[in-house]
């Protein structure tokens, strides 16, 4: 069995960094069935729904000085969730966006209610594109749980967030 790969955000962090895309980085780059041993100087509650609806368990352990361990061990493969679903969708076979959204100039929480809100009147399979000026982690656990696929990075000069949401179905 392969080792778990092991991220450590507490520098970025330190540094005054948003982990969150280093961590989905990580994530990508796992080999099939490797799990992810993060170290943070916080338990990362936000971030246990978005692994567990990308097809992964965790188990946190708390560390000496405040921080935290926390092993993300990916789940049996083969759930009928709709979780899973969103986790194998490629997002090189989505359609091209059928709704365009610029929110680089919105301060939160406007880009989140602009994206839900038009996700709202998409049908299942359209794709929205949005652009912001910073990495939405309050909106990936609200995606997940309505049942919409995402994915997102920074453009190469860091200064722009682009994120691409695949409606999901009504639930």
């Amino acid at each position: 069995m392969t080792e778990p790969f092991e991220l450590d955000v507490r520098p970025i962090l330190r540094d005054g960094g948003e982990p969150f895309g280093a961590i989905m980085g990580a994530v990508s780059g796992l080999e099939a069935g490797q799990a992810l041993m993060l170290i943070a100087p916080f338990r990362p509650e936000p971030l246990f729904r978005v692994m567990e609806s990308k097809g992964f368990g965790f188990t946190a352990t708390a560390l000496d000085g405040g921080d935290w361990q926390v092993l993300f061990t990916p789940e049996p493969v083969g759930s009928d969730s709709a979780a899973a679903v969103a986790r194998d969708s490629n997002p090189d076979n989505w359609p091209e966006p059928v709704h365009y959204l610029d929110c680089s100039e919105m301060d939160p929480p406007e880009p989140m209610v602009q994206i839900l809100a038009t996700l709202e009147t998409m049908q299942a399979g359209e794709v929205l594109f949005a652009l912001l000026h910073r990495e939405p982690v309050f909106l990936f656990p609200e995606l997940e749980t309505r049942g919409h696929a995402w994915a997102g990075d920074f453009d190469a000069e860091g200064t722009a967030y682009r994120l691409m949401v695949r409606a999901g179905g009504r639930g």
